[in-house]
């Protein structure tokens, strides 16, 4: 069941749909923040749920997904360059914008440009676009995230570790240590692998991965909302609603345009790389600024601000892509 309790997608035209399709998303995700705000949900159980999103749902989601009969397809170039050629922009934009303000050093520049390209994908994304377009975008879907993580996050490494005088070697044995840690970057390559070699679980081993996969969407959503208990936009509000709007309308635009004007790719390609470009600033931006100690307080404030934007944002790209 790919949308793990999700009501199931439909797309007859008029805005009734997009909000049927962002409604239960974003709703999920109120209610884990009120109930963290009340103190129904601690902050062990929010860390609690967010591993558990982490280790066990959205991997066995990945696997039950890519190992589906009659899953597969094929990914242009082009497709990639759509996608992370608006993701540049919007990095090059922010990391510009935060450039020209005082008190901003090099680490911190880069930071904002990846706060304003780095997408919510596993908590939103995956639920988002899985409601959305259905099978037909489950692949290019799971494409994507494949490369998602350790290109991006790979990136950021990089760029911020540029002048720490580590070998080249040693950062990308670093970077590799990481990803082989990561649970949905793991799974993903057990999906493909299998996928590759045409194996495909079954009987209990099905039905287990199946259990797990079905609390996905709903464990990451209340995981997402209760942890924005955390977050605080009064550190630097001007700087985070700039971030929010690079992140949740500069990216998808350019992701659209490269997508739909410059490229041809196949509309569920191309809505399914906008749709992912459109959600809102993911958690790594803020595990990567912990990591480096700097702009914390920022990033963690455009992850709250693009969040609480999220819902009128996604409802009009929802509808510019026809899924409304």
């Amino acid at each position: 069941m790919l949308w793990a309790g999700l009501p199931p997608p439909r797309t007859p035209p008029g805005p009734v749909n997009a909000l049927a399709i962002i409604a239960p998303i974003f709703g999920i995700v109120l209610i884990g923040w009120a109930a963290a705000l009340a103190g129904l949900l601690s902050d062990k159980v929010s860390d609690g749920l967010s591993e558990y999103v982490f280790a066990v749902a959205v991997p066995a989601l990945i696997i039950a997904t890519l190992t589906k009969p009659g899953m597969s397809g094929t990914v242009a170039w082009s497709y990639w360059v759509a996608y992370f050629g608006g993701a540049g922009i919007s990095w090059f934009v922010g990391t510009l914008i935060a450039r020209r303000r005082a008190g901003i050093d090099r680490r911190g520049a880069i930071l904002h440009g990846f706060a304003a390209s780095q997408s919510n994908t596993v908590f939103v994304g995956v639920p988002m676009i899985l409601q959305a377009y259905g099978e037909e975008g489950a692949f290019p879907l799971f494409m994507l995230l494949a490369v998602h993580l350790p290109l991006m996050m790979g990136s950021a490494t990089f760029l911020i570790e540029s002048d720490s005088g580590l070998p080249v070697l040693a950062r990308i044995r670093g970077l590799a240590l990481v990803l082989l840690r990561n649970p949905i970057f793991v799974a993903l390559l057990i999906g493909m692998a299998m996928k590759g070699f045409g194996l495909a679980p079954a009987g209990i081993v099905r039905s287990l991965i199946d259990a797990f996969a079905g609390t996905a969407s709903t464990c990451a959503l209340v995981a997402l909302g209760a942890g924005l208990k955390r977050y605080r936009v009064l550190f630097d509000l001007k700087g985070a609603l700039v971030i929010a709007l690079l992140k949740n309308l500069l990216h998808p635009l350019a992701v659209w345009i490269l997508a739909f004007h410059v490229f041809a790719m196949p509309p569920a390609y191309a809505g399914v790389a906008t749709l992912f470009a459109a959600m809102p600033v993911g958690i790594n931006a803020y595990l990567l600024a912990a990591r480096y100690k700097t702009e914390t307080g920022m990033v963690a404030a455009s992850v709250l601000v693009s969040t609480l934007l999220a819902p009128l944002t996604t409802l009009a790209w929802l509808m510019l892509l026809g899924r409304a």
